[in-house]
C-alpha cells in the first residue's frame, strides 16, 4: 500500500480493499472508507489547491463540511465533471478522479501567486477604490479582467449524463444529525410511536463516535434499535440545506456518488421535501480556527480534524507538531496523535490556568505545554516548516522561539452550528461562556439538541437529545435549559510581535480575508456586521461563517470597542453547504426542462400543415395556409370565412378551473370585480379580475353550471397564476369558505365553432340541448351531449359572430373535432388558428390581456367599467380602484385607430404623440397595443392605450417611425358591428 503516512492499524476503513485513484495527474491508492482528503494525507499530500484572492498555498484544514481550503474538481469526463467540492466530503471510490482548482499552470508553480507579492495592493474593498478611473477603461480593459478572474472552479462544458430525482415526504419528526443527540432524539420520537425521518450528512451515522474508538457499545446498540423500529426513515449521506417556512426543510441526498459502477437507474442524487410536524436540529459544532500571522499554510490544521483522520482514518497527519490552543479539547488531540507517533514539539495554551481531564493527562505524560503562550508567524512556502512562539504577559508578547514542526494543530473552541436554526428565522443569543452564539427563541415547530445549542459531552448530549425527541414526538414547544459549557475558548486575533502592516492574519481562508481587512473596513466606517461582512468578503460565499464569523466578530468588536452581541450576527442562508444544481432541475431538462404541452386535436392540425406557435407551455396552430399561400393571405382567407359561413377553432388551451361549494358564489365576489350572487344556473358572464393594486391580472368567461358550481376559464398563459392567486386567497384571507378549486385544464378538449351558419351545423350533433335564440341566448351554458358525448356547451364568442364553444372530455375530444369538420362540409367550414382568432377580436375590439394590458391597465381605461358590481362590499383590488388617481381624466384609455393609408399597418409597440414637430424628448401620448390588417374591412386596424383617449375620438394623432411620421385618426376600438347583431343572431 503506497503512502508513508498511514497508520499501521486503527480506523474504520477497510484495509482488505486497495481503491486507485488520481490528483492532478498523479497515480495514487488509498482504501475504501476513505475520502479523498483522508486518501491524500495518507499519501502525504497537504497542498491541495490556491486561495481566491492571492493564490496562497493551501491545505487540508477540517474533516468535515467546514473544510474552506480543499475544494476540488471531481469527475473523469465533461459529462460528470463537478467543480468546487470539498475534499473531506467526497467519498473514495474505484478510478476516481480529482483535480486541485484555481491555480495555472501548476499547483506547486502557480502563476496568479504573484498576487501574493502585491498584497498591499489588494486590501478590502480594493474594487471600488481602484477601478473608478478611467471611467472609459472599466469595459475594455477592467471587466474582462475581473470577469476572467471571478470564481472558483472551471463549470463543466458539456451536459451532465447523470440523472437526478425529487420527492416529497411527511413526518411527526424530522431529526437533522445523526451524532448522539441526533441518534438518541431518532430513539425516543420513534418510542413515543412517531413517524421519523433521520439525516446525516456522513456516510454512517455516529458523528462525534466515529472518531472515538473507545466510544463503547452505544452506537452500535442505537443504530441497531433504529434498524428495528419500521416508522423511522434513515438517510446517510444526506444533507439538510435549507430550512424554509412551515417546517419545510430541503435535504439533498447522495444517492450513487460512492459507487464504482451504479445502478443507471438510480438517480446520482434526490432532492427530498420534507414537510415535518416537527423538527430536532442536532447538528453539532464546528472547531474554531485560531488568528495568527500566517496561520493560513499547508499543513495548519483543525485540532479535533487532526485526531479524526488519525483515529477514524488511520492516517498520521504530520510527525512533528506544534498545538495552538485556548480549549481543552486540544489537549485530546495532542494525547491521541503522540500514541500513534506524531511528536508533539509543542502545546502553545493561551490561556493562563486550563483544567480538565485531557489537559492533566497531557501534563502527565510530559507533553511539552507552554502557558499564556501564542504563536506569532509560521514559515514555509508549500508546507509549514516551523512556528515561532512566545509567552504573553500582561498583554506583551515575549522572546520568540522557533520551534520546527511539519505540523500546526490550532483550536479556539467550538461554534455550535447554528446555520438551520438561523434559517428558520429562529433568535440566537450570545452565550459569554461558550464565546458563540447559540439558538433561543424559535420560530417554527422546532427545537435544538446537543452540541448545536451548546451541551457537549456524551452523556449530556444523549440525554438532551432523548429530551428533545421525546418533546417532539408530543408536540411540546416549552423551552428546556441548556448545560453550562466549559473548556473556555478565543475569538478574535491572537497577541503577536509583528508589525500590523506587515502581518496578514487570516480570519476566511476561502476569501483571502485578513484580520486587517475587517480593521480596515471599520475604520472606514463601516459598523454593521452585514456591512464588514459584504465589503470583506467574510463569511461569504460557501463557508456561509462556519469558520471565520465568530471570529471576524471578535476584531471587529475589539476595534469598535462594543459587545459581540450588539454588533448582532450575519445571516446564514441556503444552502448549508453547496448543493448541485441538478437536484432543483430533477427531469426537467432537455425537453422536459420546458414541457410542450400539445392538445387532442394537434395531429390533426399537423397533418394540415399547420404553422404553429407556442403560447406559454403550449403548441397552437397560428394558422392553416393552402399550397402558395403567404400568412397574410391565409389569415385574410380564414377570418373572411368566419364572418361570411363557420370557422372552427381548437380552444383546448383555455385555462379551465372548477370553483364548487355552498360558497363558491361568495368566493367569486371577492375574487371578480363582476357580480355573481344573482347570476342564474345556466347563464354566463364575463368575469375580470384584478390584482391587488387595481391592475387587470386575467380575464375569461364564467359559466355558472348550479348554484354551489362555476365553471371558469382564464387566459392560455395565465391559467397557473390564476389557480395559484385563488388558492392564496382560498388558504390564507378566507380559510372560513367552504369552496374547492380543481384544475380542469387537461380534462376537457375545447372546440370552438363560430361563424353565422354554426347553430345549423351543430344542431344535428347536439342532443338534449335546444340551440335556438330563445333557448339558448348568447352567454348561456346547456349540458348534453354532442356525437353521444357529454358536453358543456357554452353560447359564447371571441369572434363578435354567432358562436359555441364545446368543451368535452379529452379523450373525446379529437373524435367530435372528426365529426364537426364532417358534418361541415357543407357549410364550407373553415379551421382557423390563433393569429386570424387576434384579428376578429381585434375587429370587435375584444382585449387580450398581456396584450392591450401591461400591469398598469385599470378596467375602465380597458373599457370595462361597465364589468364593474357597482353594489359590491369588496373585491380584490376595489380599494385600489378608489384612489384619486384612477379618474384622472389623463390616464391612458383604449381606443382604436385608423391609418390614412388603408394598407399601412403600424407597428405593435410603436409610440403616439400628438405634435411631431416636437423636439426630442418629444411627449409620448401611448402605445400600439395590437395592429393589423382587417381582410374584411380591407383595411388596417389598431388597438392603442393613449392618454386621455376617449376624449381624442376623432382627433389625428401621429405615430413617429425611423424615416417617417404616420398620421393616424382616434376612432373606436370597436370596428365592426357594434351593435352586436352578429353576436345575437
Amino acid at each position: 500500500m503506497a503512502g508513508s503516512f498511514r497508520l499501521p492499524a486503527g480506523g474504520r476503513i477497510d484495509r482488505s480493499k486497495i481503491l486507485g485513484f488520481r490528483f492532478d495527474g498523479l497515480s495514487l491508492e488509498a482504501h475504501a472508507g476513505d475520502t479523498l482528503a483522508s486518501a491524500l494525507l495518507a499519501n502525504g499530500i497537504h497542498l491541495v489547491g490556491r486561495s481566491f484572492k492571492y493564490h496562497r498555498p493551501r491545505g487540508i484544514m477540517s474533516a468535515g463540511v467546514d473544510e474552506p481550503n480543499a475544494l476540488v474538481g471531481v469527475g473523469g469526463s465533461q459529462e460528470r465533471y463537478t467543480p468546487n467540492l470539498r475534499a473531506t466530503q467526497v467519498g473514495l471510490v474505484p478510478g476516481l478522479v480529482a483535480e486541485s482548482q484555481n491555480r495555472f499552470p501548476t499547483l506547486a508553480f502557480d502563476a496568479g501567486a504573484i498576487n501574493d507579492f502585491l498584497w498591499p495592493f489588494f486590501p478590502a474593498g480594493f474594487y471600488y477604490k481602484t477601478f473608478l478611473w478611467p471611467q472609459k477603461a472599466w469595459k475594455s480593459l477592467y471587466e474582462p479582467i475581473i470577469r476572467r478572474a471571478a470564481g472558483l472552479g472551471t463549470a463543466p462544458t458539456k451536459p451532465d449524463a447523470d440523472h437526478y430525482a425529487q420527492r416529497y415526504a411527511h413526518c411527526d419528526v424530522l431529526v437533522i444529525g445523526g451524532g448522539p443527540a441526533g441518534l438518541a432524539a431518532a430513539v425516543a420520537a420513534a418510542n413515543q410511536g412517531a413517524r421519523v425521518i433521520l439525516c446525516d450528512e456522513q456516510s454512517e451515522f455516529g458523528g462525534s463516535l466515529l472518531a472515538a474508538p473507545d466510544a463503547g457499545t452505544w452506537l452500535p446498540d442505537t443504530l441497531e434499535r433504529l434498524a428495528r423500529h419500521d416508522r423511522v426513515t434513515r438517510l446517510s449521506r444526506t444533507t439538510a440545506f435549507g430550512y424554509y417556512p412551515h417546517n419545510m426543510v430541503g435535504l439533498a441526498q447522495r444517492v450513487t456518488d460512492h459507487l464504482s459502477q451504479p445502478d443507471p437507474s438510480l438517480p446520482r442524487e434526490r432532492l427530498w421535501q420534507v414537510r415535518a410536524k416537527e423538527v430536532v436540529i442536532a447538528t453539532g459544532a464546528h472547531e474554531r480556527p485560531l488568528v495568527f500571522p500566517e496561520n493560513d499554510r499547508p499543513g495548519i490544521m483543525l485540532a479535533d480534524s487532526a485526531r479524526t483522520y488519525a483515529s477514524r482514518y488511520g492516517v498520521k497527519p504530520g510527525n512533528r507538531a506544534v498545538v495552538a490552543t485556548a480549549h481543552d479539547s486540544a489537549y485530546r488531540a495532542a494525547l491521541e496523535l503522540s500514541q500513534v507517533g506524531v511528536t508533539i514539539a509543542a502545546i502553545v495554551d493561551l490561556r493562563a490556568d486550563p483544567s480538565g481531564p485531557y489537559y492533566e493527562a497531557a501534563r502527565a505524560t510530559g507533553l511539552p505545554i507552554q502557558l499564556s503562550g501564542t504563536v506569532c508567524g509560521t514559515e514555509g512556502r508549500l508546507r509549514i516548516r516551523s512556528a515561532d512562539i512566545a509567552s504573553v504577559k500582561n498583554g506583551t508578547v515575549g522572546v520568540r522561539q522557533r520551534v520546527a514542526c511539519d505540523l500546526l494543530l490550532m483550536s479556539g473552541g467550538w461554534t455550535p452550528s447554528i446555520h438551520l436554526f438561523s434559517q428558520s428565522r429562529g433568535t440566537p443569543r450570545y452565550d459569554e461562556s461558550l464565546m458563540a452564539f447559540v439558538p433561543d427563541r424559535s420560530a417554527e415547530r422546532e427545537r435544538s439538541a446537543g452540541a448545536c445549542r451548546g451541551v457537549f459531552g456524551l452523556d449530556a448530549a444523549i440525554a438532551d437529545g432523548t429530551e428533545a425527541g421525546e418533546r417532539a414526538a408530543k408536540g411540546e414547544t416549552a423551552l428546556f435549559s441548556a448545560v453550562p459549557a466549559t473548556g473556555g475558548g478565543f475569538v478574535g486575533t491572537m497577541p503577536h510581535d509583528r508589525k500590523p502592516s506587515a502581518v496578514r492574519a487570516f480570519v476566511d481562508f476561502q476569501n483571502d480575508a485578513t484580520a486587517k481587512d475587517i480593521k480596515l473596513a471599520v475604520q472606514e466606517g463601516f459598523r454593521s456586521i452585514e456591512h464588514i461582512k459584504r465589503y470583506t468578503t467574510t463569511g461569504m460565499a460557501t463557508d456561509q461563517g462556519k469558520g471565520s464569523n465568530l471570529n471576524a466578530l471578535g476584531i471587529a468588536s475589539d476595534v469598535l470597542g462594543a459587545s459581540i452581541p450588539s454588533i448582532g450576527l450575519t445571516t446564514f442562508r441556503p444552502p448549508y453547504t453547496p448543493t448541485g444544481f441538478g437536484i432543483f432541475a430533477g427531469r426537467a431538462r432537455g425537453d422536459l426542462f420546458d414541457p410542450l404541452r400539445t392538445t387532442p386535436i394537434h395531429d390533426w392540425a399537423v397533418a394540415q400543415g399547420a404553422v404553429f406557435e407556442d403560447v406559454g407551455q403550449w403548441r397552437r396552430a397560428c394558422y392553416f395556409p393552402k399550397p402558395g399561400e403567404t400568412m397574410d393571405q391565409a389569415v385574410g382567407r380564414e377570418c373572411v370565412a368566419v364572418r361570411k359561413s363557420a370557422g372552427i377553432f381548437d380552444a383546448s388551451t383555455l385555462g379551465k378551473i372548477e370553483i364548487v361549494g355552498p360558497d363558491a358564489a361568495e368566493f367569486m365576489n371577492r375574487l371578480y370585480v363582476n357580480p355573481w350572487t344573482k347570476l342564474e344556473p345556466g347563464r354566463c358572464r364575463y368575469g375580470v379580475m384584478l390584482r391587488e393594486d387595481g391592475a387587470i391580472m386575467d380575464d375569461g368567461v364564467v359559466g355558472r353550471l348550479a348554484a354551489d358550481r362555476f365553471h371558469v376559464t382564464t387566459t392560455t398563459g395565465g391559467a397557473a397564476a390564476v389557480l395559484q392567486h385563488m388558492e392564496d386567497y382560498r388558504q390564507t384571507e378566507w380559510p372560513e369558505l367552504d369552496v374547492f378549486l380543481t384544475s380542469t385544464t387537461e380534462q376537457y378538449a375545447v372546440i370552438a365553432v363560430q361563424g353565422p351558419a354554426a347553430r345549423d351545423l351543430l344542431a344535428p350533433l347536439i342532443e338534449g340541448i335546444d340551440l335556438s335564440a330563445a333557448a339558448m341566448p348568447h352567454m348561456s351554458v346547456r349540458l348534453g351531449r354532442i356525437c353521444g358525448v357529454p358536453t358543456r356547451l357554452f353560447r359564447v364568442s371571441f369572434t363578435g359572430e354567432l358562436g359555441f364553444e364545446i368543451n368535452v372530455p379529452a379523450d373525446y375530444g379529437r373524435a367530435v373535432w372528426d365529426a364537426i369538420v364532417a358534418a361541415g362540409v357543407a357549410y364550407d367550414l373553415t379551421p382557423y388558428g390563433t393569429e386570424t382568432m387576434h384579428v376578429l377580436r381585434a375587429e370587435k375590439g375584444f382585449i387580450i390581456v398581456g396584450q392591450e394590458t401591461d400591469g398598469t391597465v385599470m378596467p375602465d381605461d380597458a373599457g370595462l367599467g361597465w364589468a364593474i358590481g357597482k353594489a359590491k362590499r369588496d373585491f380584490v383590488g376595489k380599494r385600489s380602484l378608489a384612489r384619486a388617481a384612477m379618474a384622472a381624466s389623463d390616464r391612458k384609455q383604449l381606443v382604436g385607430l385608423l391609418t390614412q393609408e388603408p394598407a399601412m399597418v403600424l407597428e405593435e409597440g410603436a409610440q403616439i404623440v400628438a405634435d411631431p414637430a416636437e423636439p426630442i424628448p418629444m411627449t409620448m401620448l401611448g402605445h400600439v397595443t395590437s395592429s393589423y390588417f382587417s381582410a374584411v374591412l380591407g383595411r388596417s386596424i389598431a388597438l392603442a392605450v393613449v392618454a386621455g383617449g376617449r376624449a381624442r375620438l376623432g382627433q389625428r394623432l401621429y405615430v413617429p417611425m425611423p424615416g417617417r411620421t404616420i398620421p393616424v385618426e382616434v376612432v373606436s376600438p370597436i370596428f365592426l358591428d357594434p351593435e352586436g347583431k352578429r353576436l345575437d343572431a
